[in-house]
């Protein structure tokens, strides 16, 4: 079936609320597991929900355990297509793990040889750090920039709340999997000792947490050259539908140094709060009127504070001091102080 063309400045992002549980558990269902960030369990999406709501009422002054789930919104109908959350604070309600890659080298004096061999040390590097996730966009709706409105809208909610996140940003893609649901590097390490295939784990661990990893987890070094070959290539791969979103993230200058999850062995990315694109780029603007029909530059707009933050990819128009004339269908009024971006 054919893709419907899709009018950007109809959509925006919005945070999520109680009465969109029906439409993220209806995207829930068409992750094929290994999205932790959205199970398909009414029960944790409402959980999930309730928590948002929670970090997005709370007064602070620094991060401490907050989640902040955004959804993309159809305007007119109000339809939910897509989903994104931040974490403002990871490894406080239970120890975030990964495995560092890391390159370890041998020598032998008598052979004359130096050997050098991977090894994956199981650590908790990340903690304090935030985190942008949880992003899913339905198969549909995967043209016309809606995956870029989505994922860079969760970088402006950064910088209009910078102190409710921490110095240092991450981002975690969901690794290769097999047409069953299974996933190799799960297969090839961690499911031999836990006694669960990789489905039943990650749902688990979306519902329940993940102190079940610190209790059967090996902390053992492991050699990369033994495990099995499927295992290996997988290794700091992401999942094919997680390639665009991985081109997305290192164009903002996320990076690989090593991380992999523990579960699928999907890549980690990480940068400074401050070096991220969108953020360093994003400029400060008020809406002094409505321009009359179109005709200006698509640029990437959010403003407001906590629940009432939106973001949209709307054509805008400079008038001559330099404030914004915004389009009369985008979610702005006059006086709405914004930041914008090239989008």
């Amino acid at each position: 079936m054919a893709t419907a063309a899709v009018n950007l400045s109809e959509w925006r992002v919005r945070p999520a609320g109680p009465s969109d549980l029906c439409g993220l558990k209806a995207l829930a269902e068409l992750t094929g597991g290994g999205f932790t960030n959205l199970p398909n369990d009414r029960a944790a999406l409402a959980e999930r929900i309730e928590r948002s709501e929670a970090s997005y009422a709370a007064l602070l002054t620094e991060p401490q355990d907050e989640n902040y789930l955004l959804v993309l919104e159809h305007a007119p109908t109000g339809r939910i297509g897509g989903t994104a959350c931040l974490f403002s604070r990871v490894g406080v309600r239970w120890p975030f793990y990964s495995y560092k890659l890391t390159t370890l080298s041998m020598h032998s004096k008598e052979l004359g040889r130096t050997f050098r061999t991977q090894v994956l040390h199981l650590v908790n590097d990340f903690e304090g750090a935030s985190e942008v996730g949880g992003l899913f966009l339905h198969p549909d709706l995967r043209t016309g920039g809606l995956g870029r409105l989505l994922a860079r809208s969760r970088y402006l909610f950064l910088a209009l709340h910078r102190p409710r996140f921490g110095d240092r940003v991450l981002a975690e893609l969901r690794g290769r999997m097999r047409p069953d649901g299974s996933a190799p590097f799960w297969d090839g390490l961690a499911g031999k000792f836990f006694g669960m295939g990789f489905q039943e784990a990650d749902a688990f661990n979306a519902v329940q947490g993940n102190q079940f990893i610190a209790d059967l987890m090996p902390k053992y070094p492991v050699y990369v050259a033994m495990l099995p070959d499927e295992a290996r290539e997988a290794l700091g791969q992401p999942h094919e539908q997680g390639q665009a979103a991985m081109r997305m993230l290192e164009a903002e200058g996320f990076a690989f140094h090593g991380y992999v999850d523990i579960f699928d062995g999907g890549p980690t990315l990480d940068t400074r709060l401050a070096d991220i694109r969108t953020v360093r780029e994003a400029v400060p603007a008020r809406v002094t009127g409505i321009a009359n029909g179109h005709g200006g530059a698509i640029r990437l707009v959010a403003g407001g504070q906590l629940k009432q933050f939106r973001c949209a990819a709307l054509p805008l128009r400079m008038s001559d001091d330099g404030e914004l004339l915004a389009g009369a269908e985008g979610p702005f009024q006059s006086g709405d102080e914004v930041l914008h971006a090239h989008f």
